[in-house]
This record gives structure tokens, C-alpha cells and sequence, in this order.
């Protein structure tokens, strides 16, 4: 087995990795990780933007008490505050790593509105933010000598040894071989697990690996269960929707049902800008009751100019699909978006495993809480991004990487037939996830669920024998690994809050706690 030492090992080339490989790269040589290319991260298809305190009406506070009431009690308080506090600092790192977020005509930056937020407050690029951060983060990478890209890369396991972490385990799909990848601090930066779900705003990679192999690896995980869900997607067949951003909400348009009527009040008298979790809740109530397939987003008050202005990518999208929304509806509902729980650090990215630091979507820090604020998620990712550099780089772990023992593993190839039967369980499972574990549970489905996921994985566990690796059956079973934590996390929340929301307990606790899950692994 090759072996491939790095002072810093970086699974995940998204705004977090991307933004930590930059910052440590002037302390030691960087290996950053891509499942696929640049393009294909959860980070890529973030439409909104960032939140930051900076109009002379808006303050610290308004912002702290905003994500306080949508993450609905599970927010670390401090920790809001710090990240608030520091959002500032971290939007002008981005420019001036070439971010060009939009300005209006007097050249002030134009401030977008989205739900939950009581002031206008976050930075944008248009409406194709994440694209344009990562486009700008990449572009700085390529010319540091010192950071490495290595694409088409699966990450396979975290390579433990007496609950430290020293890197991990490697496919390289083009060179078809497993690597050694070690290193004295390992960043997981793998994004969230949208794609277990049927549908979902995620990229088709977004398939838990990070959570699964956290879990393996003994790291604690907390409130999986949290599972965001985004209200307006366009409503297509196809496993992954097409996000229509809050920013459009906030911009003035309305949720309308297929008669006109305008629903949202009777559940929540902030309508479409209350947080996701409610209008993500009332569409989903709103349709079932009608059997409506879905609603629709009314922005026709709006002229096109203007439209195609701010919002370019989502105006080019609908129309074509043949919908020009300054005079049609737009078809929308709602899709699994956004991880809030993740694998458990404290606000500097720390994992309860040294040498395993994590960051963005994977990571659950305390600030999101059960339901996070719109534009907050890369905003948590580039400031705990940036906290773990310069944590990590401060860490002095002495030891010998080269005395580090590894387990082999060997690669099975391809089996059509029984890949066949792979895609079968993939399918299932996400299939099992929307009808048991979405936007509204009850504990019999959830149960229903957790049988029929363990099945699913003891099918896929008894077609990988020990020591070989089939690279289709593990992100299967990475999946049905965090499906499994999903429901797990879920059973033992007997209240609803934020994202879970579970008919069997409608009421929430008079003191949360958070969920955890976690297992002792075997040594490397």
C-alpha cells in the first residue's frame, strides 16, 4: 500500500476545506481530498449567501437572537455570539481572497433579506454564492505551493490508533488502488447526507461518508436527527431538486396553494419568512391534506429585468423549463437540504478523537441548534474552518507516522450483477428515509425504518468480506450507516423540536438535551 505523508490531510474540497487548506498552508505542506472535482460539493450549489452584521441598523444581538429562535433551543449561546461576533473578520478574508460579493449602484454591498432574519444582512454573489466562493478560494489554492489537490479521491476509513487520529484510508478512482494518506491533523470536511433521502437539493455524493466514517472511527456524533428540510425547491421528478433560494422569499415572493390561496399565516404569522422548519412543515401539511403534488412560489408583481438581475441562475433555470417568473408560478416543494447535527466538536473544530478535526455540514458546533438560520451554514464553515487552522497549527503531536500500523485493503472488481442489486438498496433506502424519516415522524414509522434499514445493511455487509472493499457497497452502506444514526438520534428525542417534528410527542421539553450516538471501534 502506497503511503503518502502530509502535514495536514483535508477529505473535502468545499467551502471549509478549501478555506482551511489556505489558511495552514503557510505552516506545512496540505493534502485536500475531492470525492469528485471542485464542482460537485454541496458548497458549488449554495444559492443564498452569508450572514454578517454590517448595515449601521442591524446589531450583534439581533443577529444572536435570530439564530437563537430558529435553531429553537438547541443553540450553544456562547457560541452564537463568538460566531456572530467574528462573521465580520471572516467576509473580509473571503474578499480578500477575491470574493466579489454584489454591490448596488452607490457601491455598498446589497444586503439580501432571507427567513428568520429580522434585518437585512446577508452577503451575496447574485445567486450563485457558493459557486462563486469556491471559484475564488480555488483560484488562491492554485497558488500556494504548498496545498495539493488530489481529485477523484474516496475517502474509505479514518486511520485510528489508540483513539488518535493519523489520516485515512484512499481509493484513487483513476489509478483504481487504495492509499495511505497520513497525517498528524486530519480535517473532515465531506458536506451532509442529503442524498439518502429521495428527493433532496444535495449532489448526488452527498452520501454520509463523512458521518459514517466518523462514526466508525469512534467519534461522538450529536442531534443527526436534525435534518433540514428546504420548503422551495422546483417540483421535478428527479432525485435532486433544483433549489429556488430563500433570498427570492425575501425578496417578496408569496406561497400560494394550486387554488390562490395564500396558507402560511394559519401556521406561522411571519408566512414565508418564517424559519424553514415551519414553512417546510405547512407546505407539507398543505399538500397532503389536498393531495396537492405541490404549491407554488408567486413572485409575478416583480419585472423580469429586475428578476434576471438578481437572481440570474434561478431566473435562467425556470425559464428552461418554461417558466418565466415575472409572469408564471413557479412550482415548488419541499426536499431534504441541510444536516444540522453532525460529528461533535467545540467552536475551534475539535472531534473527541485528537488528530480528527471537522468542519462545514459534517460538523455539529452548537450554532445551528434544531433548525438552522438561512445563510448561517457557510458562515459556521469558514469561521471553524479558520479557528482549526490556527488551532491545529499551535498542536505539536510528536510521533512516528512511519510506526503507524495499517490493515490492508483490497479492492473486489466490478460485479454488474451484483452492483445491480446495490443500486437496488440504495434506492430503497432513500426511499424508506422520505416515506418514515421526513418532515413529520411518528415512533411506529420510525420503527418500521430502523428494521428495515438494519436489513438493508446486514445485506450489504454480507456481500463485503473481511478486509475487501467494493466501492459501490460502501457508500451503500455509509448511507444505511447514517440512516441508521438518523433514526437512532430520532427514537431518542421524545419531544418535537425544530427539524423533528414527531405526532407522538407534539410538545417540546422544558429542558433539551442533545442526542448523541457513538461506537467503540477496533483498532486499525
Amino acid at each position: 500500500m502506497e503511503k503518502i505523508e502530509t502535514d495536514y490531510l483535508v477529505i473535502g474540497g468545499g467551502i471549509a476545506g478549501l478555506f482551511f487548506a489556505l489558511e495552514v498552508s503557510q505552516f506545512g505542506p496540505v493534502s485536500v481530498l475531492l470525492k469528485n472535482t471542485f464542482n460537485s460539493s454541496s458548497s458549488w450549489y449554495a444559492q443564498g449567501g452569508i450572514s454578517c452584521v454590517s448595515s449601521s441598523e442591524d446589531t450583534f444581538e439581533s443577529h444572536l437572537s435570530d439564530t437563537l429562535k430558529a435553531g429553537d433551543g438547541l443553540c450553544n449561546p456562547q457560541v452564537v455570539k463568538s460566531f456572530v461576533e467574528e462573521a465580520p473578520t471572516r467576509i473580509k478574508d473571503l474578499i480578500r481572497y477575491g470574493v466579489p460579493f454584489t454591490k448596488d449602484e452607490n457601491g455598498n454591498y446589497d444586503l439580501g433579506l432571507e427567513a428568520g432574519h429580522s434585518h437585512r444582512r446577508i452577503f451575496h454573489v447574485k445567486d450563485h454564492t457558493g459557486m462563486a466562493i469556491i471559484e475564488a478560494l480555488k483560484k488562491e489554492v492554485k497558488k500556494r505551493s504548498q496545498i495539493r489537490i488530489w481529485e477523484n479521491q474516496l475517502a474509505v476509513d479514518l486511520i485510528v490508533s489508540k483513539n488518535n487520529c493519523f489520516g485515512a484510508y484512499v481509493y484513487d478512482k483513476e489509478k483504481k488502488c487504495i492509499k495511505a494518506f497520513l497525517s498528524p491533523h486530519t480535517l473532515l470536511s465531506t458536506g451532509g447526507c442529503g442524498a439518502i433521502y429521495l428527493h433532496t437539493t444535495n449532489p448526488n455524493s452527498a452520501t454520509g461518508d463523512g458521518i459514517a466514517m466518523a462514526y466508525r472511527a469512534g467519534a461522538i456524533l450529536k442531534n443527526m436527527e436534525m435534518i433540514q428540510f428546504h420548503p422551495t425547491c422546483f417540483a421535478q421528478f428527479t432525485a435532486q431538486k433544483f433549489l429556488i433560494s430563500e433570498a427570492v422569499r425575501g425578496e417578496g415572493a408569496k406561497i400560494i396553494n394550486p387554488k390562490g390561496e395564500h396558507f402560511l399565516k394559519a401556521f406561522d404569522p411571519r408566512a414565508e419568512l418564517a424559519p424553514r422548519d415551519i414553512v417546510s412543515r405547512a407546505i407539507f401539511m398543505e399538500m397532503k391534506k389536498n393531495n396537492y403534488p405541490y404549491v407554488y412560489l408567486d413572485i409575478r408583481g416583480r419585472e423580469r429585468k429586475w428578476l434576471e438581475e438578481r437572481f440570474p441562475y434561478i431566473f435562467s433555470y425556470c425559464l428552461s423549463q418554461g417558466i418565466d417568473m415575472s409572469k408564471d408560478l413557479v412550482p415548488v416543494a419541499p426536499a431534504a437540504h441541510y444536516q444540522c447535527g453532525g460529528v461533535a466538536t467545540d467552536p475551534w473544530g475539535k472531534t473527541s478523537i485528537p488528530g480528527l478535526w471537522a468542519a462545514g455540514e459534517v460538523a455539529c458546533t452548537g450554532f445551528h441548534g434544531a433548525n438552522r438560520l438561512a445563510s448561517n451554514s457557510l458562515l459556521e464553515a469558514i469561521i471553524v474552518a479558520g479557528r482549526a487552522a490556527k488551532l491545529s497549527a499551535k498542536e505539536n503531536r510528536n510521533f512516528s507516522l512511519d510506526k503507524i500500523e495499517l490493515s490492508e485493503r483490497v479492492l473486489l472488481e466490478e460485479n454488474r450483477a451484483m452492483d445491480a442489486d446495490i443500486r437496488e438498496v440504495m434506492g430503497k433506502i432513500r426511499k424508506i428515509m422520505w416515506d418514515y424519516v421526513g418532515i413529520v415522524r411518528c415512533v411506529s414509522d420510525l420503527g418500521k425504518a430502523k428494521k428495515e434499514i438494519e436489513l438493508l445493511l446486514e445485506f450489504l455487509k454480507s456481500h463485503q468480506k473481511e478486509g475487501t472493499l467494493s466501492l459501490l457497497n460502501l457508500e451503500a452502506q455509509n448511507m444505511a450507516l447514517t440512516a441508521a444514526i438518523i433514526i437512532e438520534s430520532a427514537l431518542q428525542r421524545k419531544e418535537s423540536r425544530g427539524a423533528h417534528w414527531v405526532v407522538d410527542y407534539p410538545k417540546k421539553l422544558d429542558f433539551p438535551v442533545d442526542t448523541q450516538v457513538s461506537f467503540v471501534p477496533r483498532e486499525n
